[in-house]
């Protein structure tokens, strides 16, 4: 499996894809991703070199963001002030499930973050969503707090402010990463 940056003609294809996931989460009873995602803000973070794609062969089997900013109102200036990479819209195809693409995924952006130079490997989880802040913890991700104010939409509530973090660190994920590794994202 490769990974690589998506590219501006893979818009399409990574909101199908997110469409996907948001049914299956549904299917689960969670209410995360139901709203439709704005095809320009995921041509911006394209356009940024954020959104990895994992590939098997033709078919994209996962996919990842990974930034070194994080959404405004989460976390402390303390703990921005620390070296961090955070991910965002972790999902994995479900032809490619159970097969521990997600974690190898994290173990990616993982090293990737240690070879940037930063400490800490960051998120914000769906706050509703108890089964994926348990798959976080299973991942070595331990709780931060819960930031449930100031939100955008939801009459200023946040629906993505379970905050988690773990450290960097090397790891031997698997994947043939082919995307450079910038000087420092810091």
């Amino acid at each position: 499996m490769r990974i690589l940056l998506a590219q501006p003609e893979d818009v399409a294809r990574l909101l199908a894809f997110r469409e996907e996931a948001a049914s299956w989460l549904s299917r689960l009873g969670t209410d995360q991703w139901q709203r439709p995602y704005p095809a320009q803000k995921l041509s911006e973070t394209i356009e940024a070199g954020t959104v990895f794609m994992v590939r098997d062969g033709d078919v994209t089997a996962a996919t990842i963001t990974l930034t070194p900013g994080a959404e405004a109102g989460l976390w402390t200036n303390q703990e921005l002030s620390e070296p961090s990479l955070f991910i965002n819209k972790l999902s994995v195809a479900r032809t490619h499930a159970g097969q521990n693409l997600g974690g190898r995924l994290l173990d990616w952006a993982g090293d990737r973050a240690f070879r940037s130079g930063a400490k800490w490997l960051r998120l914000d989880a769906w706050t509703t969503n108890a089964g994926l802040q348990s798959y976080y913890l299973r991942q070595g991700f331990e709780h931060v707090r819960t930031v449930t104010e100031g939100g955008a939409v939801n009459g200023g509530l946040r629906v993505s402010g379970w905050l988690a973090q773990r450290p960097t660190r090397p790891a031997d994920h698997g994947f043939t990463d082919e995307t450079p590794m910038p000087e420092s994202v810091l």
